[in-house]
């Protein structure tokens, strides 16, 4: 066990990978948030006939009504947790829960092109589990148990990261919101609010990198 954390928090440590993970973390939530929302609000989430098998699926799903909402619900609840980076072990682990469900109905009902986009998200998901394998582990363990080490200086968690999470939720709301509220374009809507959203993100990497930089020269003096 002791090789096998030495082994994780190596990888935990490295400033590359964590980046990566963060990054994942918002894409998914910011991937989940127009379609639970859409739910939550009570809409239809696609406009196929219920001559065809999809159409007929949803629509059956959207005329249970609560239910419906419910499944919005968790949806945006999941990208909400993952983006705030300090929660984001118990979002992946609803997100786990939800994504296997919609592979499953993607491949047995054969979407075109979308079981491939599922499956991927399966997998990133599975990747993200591993990633805080430490946190859930324990649910393995006998009921006697002591946990006798604390890492405080991994990465991932760093208040620019949290802040960007609950910026970027704001800003996925909004995007998926305001092109239905505005009297505009839905495009002109979106297409402006996806320039604030890439602002938003290449603000934060200029923010970032300067105090990465600005760290690194205070340790070299």
């Amino acid at each position: 066990m002791n090789k096998l954390m030495s082994l994780y928090l190596k990888v935990r440590k490295n400033q590359n990978l964590s980046f990566f993970v963060i990054w994942m973390r918002y894409l998914i939530g910011f991937a989940f948030v127009p379609s639970g929302l859409t739910k939550l609000l009570g809409q239809r989430f696609t406009v196929l006939p219920v001559t065809h098998p999809v159409g007929f699926f949803f629509e059956a799903m959207y005329q249970t009504g609560f239910y419906w909402n419910f499944l919005g619900f968790v949806q945006v609840l999941s990208a909400f947790l993952l983006m705030t980076q300090r929660f984001a072990t118990i979002g992946n682990l609803i997100f786990l829960a939800i994504i296997t469900n919609v592979y499953l109905i993607t491949a047995a009902m054969q979407f075109k092109g979308t079981v491939y986009i599922t499956f991927l998200l399966l997998v990133a998901s599975v990747g993200m589990l591993l990633w805080d394998f430490p946190k859930w582990v324990q649910l393995f363990s006998k009921d006697n148990f002591k946990v006798s080490e604390e890492y405080n200086s991994l990465p991932t968690y760093q208040p620019i990261w949290v802040i960007t999470g609950f910026i970027f939720f704001v800003e996925s709301i909004l995007f998926a919101v305001l092109p239905k509220l505005l009297p505009i374009s839905g495009m002109t809507t979106m297409f402006a609010m996806l320039g604030v959203i890439v602002v938003t993100a290449i603000a934060i990497l200029i923010i970032y990198m300067r105090n990465t930089w600005r760290l690194k020269k205070e340790r070299s003096l």
